[in-house]
């Protein structure tokens, strides 16, 4: 028996496939509506134990003398610890630096509560034991070197004049990280002239070679904790900061806590040819067949692992600061994280957090103008994205290359760090979310990932939990000033960073977190 299809039957499943289609996606339009305006998972804790027995304040006398101790005479500014290389620092600026420190902080340094010990002749460990010896303690991390910097590159002000300009102190080291190593004895030295004594124990390490891989500050205060069977809690050392006005859709500034920070590779490539005279050149030249690799490594960039890290978490914790239609897309990556993970890797300070980023920062070859050059290299640094490991990065680079005739060394490199917790129940990153709600009541905290390194990634055999944040306030083209020209720090910006160590001071007290807000 046949059945006979007629075009009624057709026309009539076609619409119930139709209605299918409809109904798919008015519930999905559904959902993702729904999601925009219920979606949050930043969760704010409830009643937190009162552990502010001094109240975060500054006189205008304080304020006048915390700005002269920055910027002053022959003050931390001014005195140029520049870091050259691993071989060559300015040890005499380092020393100059250790009479400040002494000279104006004189409650730190000679108080019988502290004790100070100088690590790899000039680095600075401080410990500062609490009441309660069974609290586990925590650590706070700052760095006292600067890279170089050359007034002719086009500063507004003389990079080691500390000159204040329009209510800002220009010079290297106002925003890394001399800002944080005042700033953190100097919340200490008031709280000693008020009487403070911590229940918690904390500790202070000043590195002085961060900027040159930290092997001898760092690496050795790592050394002398771990023999005395040290265990930290949780480590805020320098990293990200309070974003103002960078990312678009956001209303509000957006704090970002560092909770990983990417690895690194730098790998050299190399091609050697026989040498001629430039009037008979080659097909390919040693130049030519190095240049080609390295646009290969340029053109063919590493995948794009948005999701696979702990970027997205970063937008879903600001996705109900966001305005329409932009919260729509951060309340449903589940759905868009491919639009966002493609406008994201369009600009160069955000396509560093999606994925493993190349740098060609060194190319060198050739002897004369008329000879053809014998051997041309050049060195590539890779940030490493927090799903990938050096290895796999290193195998990547191998098949891209793809050419006998280029060497591919390895140089130097190390994973990405460990991902630290930011749940709810993790002490360190609460309470550094609360003293930037204290300070900042108006800054929405996100975990993100920090592109940089820092001295941080030595403290992993003591603590799981590694957080990177100061809260300098970055605003549209500020990004340029790391490590750039006219690196400064707004005054006002300068005091609040005081009274943030002043407070996660005394909110690191607390004994247990509170319970999330219902």
């Amino acid at each position: 028996m046949k059945t006979k299809i007629t075009k009624k039957t057709i026309l009539k499943f076609f619409g119930i496939l139709l209605l299918i289609l409809v109904l798919s996606v008015l519930i999905l339009f559904a959902v993702v509506i729904g999601r925009t305006f219920t979606f949050k998972v930043n969760t704010e804790l409830g009643q937190w134990e009162n552990a502010t027995t001094i109240y975060p304040s500054l006189s205008p006398e304080q304020k006048k003398q915390l700005l002269e101790n920055l910027k002053g005479k022959k003050m931390a500014v001014q005195i140029p610890t520049v870091s050259f290389s691993e071989s060559k620092q300015n040890t005499t600026a380092l020393q100059e630096f250790d009479l400040l420190l002494r000279r104006v902080f004189p409650k730190v340094f000679s108080s019988s509560l502290v004790q100070h010990e100088m690590v790899g002749n000039y680095s600075h460990l401080l410990t500062v034991p609490g009441s309660e010896a069974d609290l586990e303690p925590y650590m706070l991390l700052a760095h006292i070197d600067v890279v170089p910097a050359d007034e002719a590159d086009g500063w507004d002000a003389p990079p080691f004049s500390a000159q204040e300009l329009n209510g800002f102190i220009y010079g290297r080291g106002t925003i890394d990280n001399k800002q944080s190593v005042m700033g953190i004895l100097q919340a200490l030295e008031y709280l000693l002239e008020r009487g403070y004594t911590p229940r918690r124990s904390f500790y202070i390490g000043l590195g002085h070679d961060e900027e040159v891989s930290g092997s001898q500050g760092a690496v050795n205060i790592v050394k002398l904790l771990k023999s005395r069977g040290v265990k930290l809690l949780y480590v805020l050392d320098e990293g990200l900061t309070i974003m103002d006005g960078v990312v678009d859709g956001l209303i509000g500034p957006g704090a970002l806590i560092g909770v990983s920070e990417k690895g690194q590779a730098t790998v050299k490539l190399s091609v050697s040819t026989p040498p001629g005279h430039s009037s008979m050149p080659p097909r390919e030249s040693s130049i030519g067949i190095l240049a080609s690799a390295v646009a290969r490594l340029e053109k063919n960039r590493m995948p794009n692992l948005f999701g696979h890290g702990p970027e997205r978490a970063t937008f879903e914790h600001l996705a109900h600061k966001f305005g329409w239609p932009y919260r729509m897309v951060m309340s449903n990556l589940w759905l868009f994280s491919s639009l966002l993970s493609g406008v994201l890797e369009g600009q160069p300070d955000t396509n560093a957090f999606v994925r493993t980023t190349t740098a060609v920062t060194m190319f060198n070859s050739g002897v004369k103008i008329n000879v053809m050059p014998a051997y041309a290299e050049a060195f590539v640094n890779f940030r490493i994205h927090s799903s990938q490991t050096l290895q796999e990065v290193l195998k990547l680079i191998e098949s891209t290359v793809s050419d006998e005739r280029v060497k591919v060394e390895f140089v130097s490199g190390f994973d990405p760090l460990p991902i630290s917790s930011y749940d709810e129940d993790t002490f360190g990153y609460q309470i550094i979310k609360k003293t930037v709600h204290d300070i900042f009541p108006e800054v929405t905290v996100s975990p993100g990932v920090c592109v940089g390194n820092t001295d941080s990634r030595h403290y992993t055999e003591l603590s799981p939990d590694i957080y990177r944040f100061v809260p300098s306030w970055y605003k549209p083209g500020d990004s340029a000033r790391f490590h750039g020209v006219n690196e400064r720090i707004s005054i006002q910006n300068y005091e609040e960073i005081v009274l943030f160590y002043f407070q996660l001071m005394q909110n690191s007290d607390i004994i247990n977190l509170p319970g999330p807000r219902i």
